[in-house]
């Protein structure tokens, strides 16, 4: 039987590790920043983690609303391509900080790349 994405990466401990490394990275960002203030960081990455989980084929715990109605407020203020792929390059430079092999980095930013369109409201 084929491993999921969330169990080749390590599962649950794994995902934790990535999104706390990737939130540092995202919210360190000068062009990121604006659309976190006033966010519950906390909050917003259990999110992520219940959202990841879910999209590498984990338990599906996540509740959260559809990517598109939970970015719409971002869009509305100017969230656009260059911030989908500065929040990619951050995920993909995590994954790389873990060691994580490049063939699984691969197959994570097909994953990702997936939400751009829907983020985007398009």
């Amino acid at each position: 039987m084929t491993q999921s994405i969330y169990e080749q990466l390590g599962g649950e401990a794994a995902v934790d590790a990535a999104v706390g490394i990737f939130y540092g990275k995202v919210i360190a960002d000068p062009s990121l920043q604006p659309f976190f203030e006033g966010v519950d960081i906390e909050k917003q990455a259990a999110k992520q983690k219940a959202f990841l989980t879910m999209a590498f084929g984990g338990p599906n715990n996540y509740t959260g609303k559809d990517l598109t109605t939970a970015h719409a407020p971002l869009v509305a203020r100017g969230l656009n391509d260059s911030h989908v792929t500065a929040v990619l390059n951050h995920l993909q430079k995590t994954l790389q900080e873990l060691r994580v092999p490049g063939y699984l980095i691969v197959e994570v930013m097909k994953i990702a790349e997936t939400t751009r369109n829907p983020v985007l409201g398009r």
